[in-house]
């Protein structure tokens, strides 16, 4: 399974592509979609931006599925306003791409890959390289991009083996007569 991970934002999103294959798991691209060379005030067209990379990069890795960070709240209600809207923008392309969409919070994210969800964004990164055997440390962006799609291999790791449980039966034992408890 080929999963791709984003970490939306207005400015720089980040993104990350991961093979699964059972417990392993491989580095296929990462990187960042930039929006910074338009004007601040062009809000529309950052949108469109992050919209079309976004659908650019599910064409070119064709992945099985997609992770996104989950928005927090701000002290700034402008920013979080902002960031949620580049957030739109990323889910949109991914659904208008065909993916199935799977959302986990930074905590989340921190919590699967680095063990505990107060990671800080260094730790993050350095586990990023760690799990995907890389040369050298991503950018902060495309680290947490990348952890999302670790994230969501390891719930799909999870998710399979509770598929493949088998529900109980009541023992045949002389202990349980059936009809009523009281």
């Amino acid at each position: 399974m080929r999963v791709l991970g984003i970490d939306p934002g207005l400015q720089t999103t980040g993104f990350g592509v991961v093979d699964v294959d059972g417990p392993s798991l491989r580095y296929v691209a990462s990187g960042t979609i930039s929006t910074r060379h338009l004007g601040s005030t062009d809000l529309p067209a950052r949108l469109k931006v992050l919209f079309d990379g976004i659908g650019e990069l599910s064409q070119r890795y064709q992945p099985d599925a997609a992770s996104v960070e989950i928005v927090f709240v701000n002290v700034n209600p402008q920013s979080t306003l902002l960031l949620g809207q580049a957030r739109g923008a990323c889910l949109t392309a991914l659904v208008t791409s065909g993916l199935p969409v799977a959302e986990y919070t930074a905590t989340q994210m921190k919590q699967a890959v680095a063990g505990h969800g107060r990671a800080a964004k260094d730790q993050v990164r350095e586990m990023v390289r760690r799990l995907l055997e890389l040369p050298g440390l991503p950018g902060s962006d495309a680290a947490d991009a990348l952890g999302l799609a670790i994230t969501h291999a390891q719930v799909g790791r999870v998710r399979a083996r509770l598929g493949q449980a088998t529900t109980l039966q009541p023992r045949a034992s002389g202990l349980y007569k059936g009809g009523r408890s009281r």
